[in-house]
């Protein structure tokens, strides 16, 4: 089987996916790549020798030798790049969350079912083995029918991550309870079985915005913009993006359409940085400890008692069969993708899920900045649900 080649728009953080789908000889190659910043066109031509590197996306939209286009660029750009791409009849992957606003993302799916071309969306964590493994023993029915989720998202990075770059402006993200937040949005729904209808928030700006150690507009970032053992505690960070206007503290409530009650909450200043999920059924709940290899997920589910350390049941998280990014998903991402591309079908992650993860952190970040008021998040068209749900067919 030949290799699928693969138009690559966007080289910047998320520039490892692409590294992760090049894999000539053996399934899928990059061919072509855009991007704006002649730094990472540099890059990208050492990375991806004899690929086409431009500054135009439409060089590589438009190339008769690209099969599929994956889209890497900041989220507020998917739309217009991944529907020229759909438009063509070319394939595309949009990386999460969909994009910044409920009307966008309609627009894609949309697109997507008026061409009849194949849309998939990047949330890479439907594929992390923690995910996989509380997916598991829920759907094995160890703690029962899921009545309520919690979420917990300790961000340790998050001055070097979120608040050095675009994603520190409303204007690029709407809010880190989007940007962020969308990837434990999913997996909460994914697990309940369900999507948000109803959200409640409150959240603030209480470390990075008293930080007056801003970089100059235009100024590129530092070097050493992000060092694993360094930049501790927050206050330390310096050159910070000149806008930050975005929140790095939240709190979530959530009502989904199958009664479940879910919870999340979102810090960027912690010293430690992992999810801790606990789902909780009427016969029993598990809840996980660490989010990686030799992390585990305990389930309590045989009795009533005070507080007990040791569980009915432990999982080990397994480790990744290839330790790419993200615990190891980035690789079966790009799996699914392919394999979705060449054959269809149905795939474990969704652009309807995508869609409804996106609609609840925008409401729920309409309600943070109107003092907590409640949101109904909107439905989505039921002929699009029905027609993803099918695999795209029609």
């Amino acid at each position: 089987m030949t290799d699928l080649r693969l138009g690559v728009l966007g080289y910047g953080l998320r520039g490892s996916l692409a590294r992760t789908a090049h894999r000539p000889g053996a399934g899928a190659r990059v061919t072509a790549l855009a991007d704006h910043d002649p730094g990472a066109r540099a890059e990208a031509a050492v990375a991806f020798p004899g690929a086409l590197i431009s500054s135009d996306h439409r060089k590589v939209v438009e190339d008769p030798d690209v099969d599929a286009v994956v889209v890497l660029t900041p989220d507020h750009t998917h739309a217009q790049l991944a529907r020229e791409a759909l438009r063509v009849g070319k394939p595309v992957f949009v990386e999460k969350p969909l994009e910044t606003s409920v009307e966008a993302c309609d627009a894609i799916l949309r697109t997507a079912h008026e061409t009849g071309t194949r849309l998939y969306v990047g949330h890479n964590m439907r594929h992390m083995p923690v995910v996989r493994l509380m997916r598991d023993i829920v759907e094995r029915g160890e703690i029962g029918a899921v009545k309520t989720v919690w979420v917990r998202h300790f961000v340790g990075y998050g001055g070097d991550w979120y608040f050095k770059d675009w994603h520190a402006e409303r204007r690029y993200t709407t809010g880190l309870l989007l940007q962020k937040a969308a990837h434990d949005i999913d997996v909460l729904h994914w697990l309940a079985g369900g999507y948000t209808r109803q959200v409640q928030a409150l959240g603030d700006l209480m470390v990075y915005g008293d930080n007056p150690h801003r970089r100059e507009p235009g100024e590129p970032k530092t070097d050493d913009w992000y060092t694993k053992d360094g930049h501790w505690p927050p206050h330390t960070q310096r050159g910070l993006n000149p806008v930050i206007d975005v929140e790095d503290v939240s709190l979530v409530n959530m009502r989904l359409d199958n009664g479940v009650l879910a919870a999340y909450q979102q810090c960027h200043f912690t010293p430690d940085y992992w999810r801790d999920y606990t789902v909780i059924g009427d016969a029993g709940r598990l809840e996980n400890f660490g989010d990686g290899p030799g992390g585990v997920v305990k389930v309590w589910n045989a009795r009533r008692s005070g507080y007990r350390g040791t569980a009915d049941a432990e999982y080990a998280v397994p480790d990744a069969q290839d330790h790419g990014g993200h615990g190891g998903a980035d690789p079966l991402l790009v799996d699914e993708f392919v394999r979705f591309v060449r054959e269809g079908g149905r795939t474990d992650t969704s652009p309807v899920a995508a869609r409804m993860a996106v609609a609840a952190g925008v409401r729920a970040t309409q309600s943070l900045r109107d003092g907590g008021t409640p949101r109904e998040v909107p439905t989505l068209d039921p002929e699009l649900i029905a027609y993803f749900e099918r695999g795209q067919t029609r």
